[in-house]
């Protein structure tokens, strides 16, 4: 029996909606405005001018007087077990890696969200990360370590759309980095716990421009979930294999509509 063209029609708008509310179970609701925990882009936003963090020298300073290059932000928490120490790992990494000369070209400022960590600690995770690197001089010149209190924690990562979720004493959240204009601008989120070059650097080119760009590598979002139990991202074999499953039931629907019809041999 040869299926018409409106029945498989049909069939393709059920196949995506029955993608669509298997994806958004999955992902608890992560491909939402407004997650629970993850990152709601605020490209083209400017930063609060009332927030303020404590440097390893004691001294507590209005962020905004801090940026006046392009600024990478990075929100983590000093004593977490799963993805933080990846994505410092990653930025030391491209930090080493790239041409551009940290604290002349740009900056990195990261800042502990959990308002309960002291500068010991965070000194002593700036001196972990630059025993990774080469470039140890230029990049504790150019990478900046902070704490900061409850409301300028609030303040910071709800004007950048970071979502974060306590949960004992832990913290559930994205591994992302947040690309500040010279003017306090967000132009630019990086996802994950690996930065390419490439892109590390065009983002700070286009931020010292004030241009924003979308976010390149979304599919990090898609691929992957978060597992609260091993704070770490896993590969999501569900999603990705519906998808592929979709998109070749797709194709071969395609085929059957669109084939040419076989002329009768008499």
């Amino acid at each position: 029996m040869r299926l018409g063209p409106k029945l498989l029609l049909v069939l393709i708008i059920l196949l995506f909606q029955y993608s669509s509310f298997g994806q958004s179970s999955l992902f608890n609701d992560e491909t939402s405005n407004d997650p629970e925990i993850g990152v709601v882009e605020h490209l083209d936003e400017f930063l609060p001018e009332d927030i303020y963090i404590t440097g390893l020298d004691s001294q507590r300073v209005r962020l905004l007087d801090l940026i006046d290059k392009p600024t990478i932000l990075n929100f983590v928490y000093y004593r977490c077990p799963g993805i933080c120490s990846p994505l410092m790992e990653g930025l030391a990494e491209v930090m080493d890696k790239s041409d551009l000369i940290p604290d002349q070209d740009y900056q990195v400022l990261t800042i502990s969200f959990d308002p309960t960590e002291t500068l010991e600690l965070a000194e002593r995770k700036k001196t972990n990360y630059l025993n990774l690197v080469n470039k140890k001089e230029a990049i504790a010149q150019g990478w900046k370590f902070y704490v900061s209190d409850s409301a300028s924690i609030a303040k910071s990562t709800q004007a950048v759309g970071f979502k974060y979720k306590r949960t004992g004493n832990d913290f559930l959240h994205a591994a992302s980095v947040m690309v500040i204009s010279p003017k306090g601008k967000i132009t630019r989120y990086l996802n994950g716990v690996y930065f390419l070059p490439f892109e590390f650097k065009m983002a700070i080119i286009e931020a010292n421009k004030g241009q924003s760009g979308p976010t390149i590598n979304k599919i990090l979002q898609f691929c992957y979930s978060y597992d609260p139990k091993g704070q770490t991202y896993v590969l999501n074999v569900t999603k990705v294999a519906g998808t592929i499953i979709l998109f070749f039931a797709i194709v071969i629907f395609l085929y059957l509509i669109l084939k040419p019809k076989r002329k009768k041999v008499y």
